[in-house]
């Protein structure tokens, strides 16, 4: 299992230096990747009043300020971003960081605030095809080949994007969802991973092992004969810094099949978006398994 610490965008971490501060802390910490969350405005009346940093631009900081971590969003929503501009923006991180992105998709929300606010679609079955269509122009971007495509939401006409990704085929790809629903995980099963969130346990909770094994369950039945490709089951919630009860908590997560464990702060606590009780723990190091 690898280990990865997780911050918003927005508070005191809307700040690039601030998330270069946590890059590098996670980094001489022994952590193996920093996630960032791709929001507008999140949650606008809890919000209010609070910065926002652009996800790119602070994971650009990063990559400069370190050389081994994994950097990537968990998770960016597809449906309301170009994907052109998106596919630029992941190939560029992916050269500065010298191969070391991550993509994390998912539809996104809360659909009322961060779609609805911009005269954005909101229908859910239209925002999943603009993220299974958005995933796919992503893929033959990333490639470096020509892309000629007329889809139902998008149109692209005799374009190459060049460089292409560093990582080859692509930056992994790791899709999120919220455990029961079945659909976001079969699309995770068609790319590199999967980030669930589960009704049964809120952010910064740890999720129930038979929940998990569950999921790990239906994933690996959908891999459509690539169970032998790398794919990878990220999970994240908030330990303890004593390391044998976060042994404790998140050793039967591993043995049921959970491949990361991404350390996030509770999204009710008031420390969720604060540098220094984020540094602290980033700086305890990550569990010991």
């Amino acid at each position: 299992m690898r280990f990865s610490a997780n911050i918003p965008n927005f508070g005191d971490f809307a700040d690039a230096r601030a998330v270069a501060t946590v890059a590098t802390a996670a980094e001489q910490a022994g952590w193996d990747g920093l996630f960032v969350w791709d929001h507008v405005v999140h949650d606008k009346r809890r919000r209010q009043g609070q910065p926002f940093g652009d996800p790119w631009m602070l994971l650009t900081a990063a990559a400069l300020a370190t050389s081994r971590i994994r950097l990537g969003t968990l998770v960016t929503p597809v449906a309301r971003r170009r994907p052109q501009q998106l596919a630029r923006q992941v190939a560029t991180l992916d050269s500065l960081s010298g191969g070391r992105a991550v993509f994390g998709a998912g539809l996104g929300g809360p659909v009322e605030d961060e779609f609805a606010s911009f005269g954005e679609p909101t229908d859910p079955v239209v925002l999943a095809e603009r993220l299974d269509e958005g995933l796919d122009l992503l893929n033959r971007f990333w490639a470096g080949d020509e892309v000629n495509h007329h889809g139902r939401h998008y149109e692209v006409r005799d374009v190459t994007l060049l460089p292409a990704t560093v990582q080859r085929p692509r930056p992994p790809v790791w899709v999120a969802g919220i455990w029961p629903h079945r659909p976001p995980m079969r699309r995770a099963a068609r790319w590199d991973g999967a980030a669930p969130l589960f009704n049964s346990a809120k952010h910064g909770e740890i999720p129930p092992v038979e929940e998990v094994r569950d999921l790990i369950s239906y994933v690996r039945r959908h891999r459509e004969g690539r169970q032998e490709d790398p794919f990878e089951i990220v999970l994240g919630g908030a330990t303890p810094a004593e390391p044998a009860k976060a042994r404790d908590l998140i050793a039967p997560l591993a043995e049921a099949g959970a491949t990361w464990w991404d350390e996030r702060q509770f999204q009710t606590s008031e420390d969720l978006c604060r540098l220094a009780p984020v540094l602290r723990r980033i700086e305890q190091g990550p569990p010991a398994l």
